[in-house]
């Protein structure tokens, strides 16, 4: 007999299951000692510093206050000014003697004339895809340049600014109508329509996206004079709202008939308000191809090409599944991982009880790493994390909790779909959460952010997610090899991240190269990691939406690896007890691993760097370590 989901559900939540292993018993408070959680002073004021900090932290303020100015994103004025902007600075940077910095300051010199360089090579991107979409955005400098005027306090000419806005939307609306459905012909002398522009769906979905762009800006640019300057609304306030309509239908005209959005869709995003994010519907993405990921491998100092970081990939996700096999014949399914998973992904907590779960799970990876004195977690980041709730929007793209500051808990809620809640209460599962929790928090991505914001805050500029994503995924594999997942069920939860963070990066990078389509992709993780497939749906979705960029998605398991390698040289060496080496780094501030490396291993590098990013850490990678009942 076959049971709807609404019955499958009720049976599954009466009684919870939780697996062979317990729960983490409920954490007490925490006890907070004002005294403890106020840091030697000392020390801090003895604290070396880069002699570049300065000159990064004048750049940053710099660039913000350039960004505040240029605000109208991708106008003629913002381009040609953020390219005259790095290229300046870089010449400026040339001017500094290198060999009379101190080491950190050596360090910080690479890495922003790496930055500068990238920031260059993007607005190059930028603008070979801006030609991409001209055909169908023929007007759009001409409308940003509204907000170019107003910021450079050019005096308001309200029967000129009507003038242009007519004319813009003419041209709007010639553009939508190339894409109507035909008229009928009307004899033998009806002149010929001309052909709509023949571009891909990629190329009209980021066209349909940079109207939305415009269209607030443009939205920002009329409500700076409407009201205030009487001559301006008379004129102006009906051909603003006959192009702004007209701006409105023609990206859904984009997005419905080129890019393939059911109406439906395009619908409801709408009635979110403000265009609405579309998170449902085809998935796009705007691959980068082999030159963009040679540029942004570059500046990552990663001297791999995308086929070896694949290969490295094919083989960690080979020792994962060697290892999920060995937890299913100890569940008792043979060499059927998957029915495994399928057990563990049936241990949920009951609705509401998530929260509770979150918290001991973090309590007791906090204790675990005190107990070892494997990094340092001051008292006030113990203190200060928070919890938050995911909206049920949200987590069609973020079907797994997030963390930072906050931890962002993926959890149904009453008004999903009984398929969504169950598919939510399956993807975050406790022994899923086990692995993962310490990642958001401590010493994941919270005491990262916690420890950026009192040491070498300058090097935020610098952010990259090899370092951030790759350093909570380093701890993954470091309480693997610790013998922190003691249950079976707990192997498949770590097991089922390892082997995801894998297939990360073999589809992202597939995907850019244009190997791999997002169907694919979403297949690809229900196949070879298990995914329920509304969370495989949204996890590429949030990868190929834009709002990551290209690398993002493989840095995590990259980025832990290039940690690992340099743990085996470091530690494994005997050149830093384990706590020093963690330490360093979160102190040390974001980069790409390859400056981390040369900085802690004091190697002496040029001003190009060029001998830092050479390091091939693959070769230097320790064997992944098999699990043998707890070490």
């Amino acid at each position: 007999m076959r049971l709807s989901i609404s019955a499958a559900l009720l049976l599954l939540l009466a009684p919870i299951v939780v697996g062979a292993q317990k729960l983490p018993a409920p954490a007490a408070p925490l006890k907070i000692d004002p005294m403890a959680a106020v840091p030697k002073l000392a020390p801090i004021v003895a604290r070396s510093e880069s002699d570049l900090a300065p000159v990064v932290e004048r750049y940053s303020a710099d660039l913000r206050s350039v960004s505040r100015r240029y605000d109208a994103t991708d106008s003629p004025d913002q381009r040609k000014r953020l390219r005259d902007f790095n290229s300046a600075w870089r010449s400026r940077l040339h001017d500094v003697d290198f060999d009379k910095l101190n080491a950190e300051g050596r360090a910080d010199y690479v890495l922003l004339d790496n930055h500068l360089n990238f920031q260059i090579a993007l607005l190059d991107r930028e603008d070979r895809k801006r030609g991409e979409t001209v055909s169908l955005l023929p007007f759009t400098d001409r409308l940003l340049a509204l907000q170019d005027t107003r910021r450079n306090l050019i005096s308001m000419d309200p029967t000129a600014a009507a003038r242009s806005l007519a004319v813009i939307m003419r041209q709007v609306d010639s553009m939508r109508t190339l894409f109507d459905p035909a008229p009928p012909a009307r004899g033998d002398s009806a002149k010929p329509r001309a052909a709509a522009p023949k571009v891909s769906r990629t190329v009209a979905n980021r066209a349909a996206d940079n109207l939305d762009q415009a269209r607030a800006i443009v939205t920002n640019w009329y409500r700076y004079y409407d009201g205030y300057d009487p001559m301006f609304s008379w004129w102006v306030k009906s051909p603003y709202a006959k192009l702004d309509s007209s701006l409105m239908r023609y990206a859904r005209t984009l997005r419905e008939r080129v890019v393939g959005i059911p109406p439906a869709v395009l619908t409801a995003a709408a009635a979110r308000g403000g265009g609405g994010a579309i998170n449902d519907g085809p998935i796009v993405g705007d691959p980068i191809g082999d030159a963009g990921l040679a540029e942004d491998l570059r500046h990552e100092m990663i001297p791999y090409t995308p086929s070896e970081l694949i290969a490295i990939a094919e083989r960690e996700y080979a020792f994962s599944l060697s290892e999920m096999k060995k937890a299913a014949r100890d569940l008792g399914f043979g060499d059927d991982w998957k029915a495994a998973m399928e057990k563990v992904k049936n241990t949920y907590v009951e609705p509401g009880k998530q929260p509770d779960l979150i918290r001991d799970l973090a309590r007791q990876a906090e204790n675990y790493f005190d107990a070892h004195d494997w990094v340092t977690i001051p008292p006030l980041a113990r203190e200060d994390w928070r919890m938050e709730m995911l909206s049920p929007e949200r987590q069609k793209v973020s079907p797994f909790f997030l963390g930072g500051e906050s931890i962002l808990v993926s959890y149904p809620t009453a008004d999903m779909t009984d398929e969504d809640k169950l598919m939510s209460l399956r993807g975050n599962n406790p022994h899923f959460s086990h692995a993962t929790v310490f990642h958001e928090l401590n010493p994941g991505h919270h005491l990262q952010d916690f420890m950026q914001a009192r040491y070498n805050q300058h090097r935020r500029l610098f952010g990259t997610p090899f370092w951030n994503e790759g350093q909570s995924l380093y701890w993954e594999m470091f309480v693997w090899d610790k013998g922190f997942h003691s249950s079976a069920e707990d192997r498949v939860g770590a097991l089922f991240w390892r082997m995801h963070r894998s297939a990360r990066i073999i589809f992202s990078l597939n995907f850019h190269q244009g190997k791999m389509t997002p169907d694919q992709a979403i297949q690809f993780l229900v196949d070879t990691v298990g995914f329920e497939r509304a969370n495989a749906e949204g996890e590429v979705r949030r990868s190929f939406n834009g709002s990551y960029s290209p690398l993002y998605q493989a840095g995590y398991m990259l980025g832990g690896l290039q940690l690992r390698a340099l743990h085996h040289e470091l530690v494994d060496g005997g050149k830093m007890t384990e706590r020093a080496f963690h330490d360093a780094i979160l102190e040390g501030g974001a980069m790409p691993i390859a400056m981390v490396r040369a900085r802690l291993m004091k190697l002496s590098f040029g001003r190009d760097g060029g001998n830092v990013a050479a390091w091939r850490f693959a070769e230097q990678l320790p064997p992944p370590l098999p699990w043998s009942g707890g070490r």
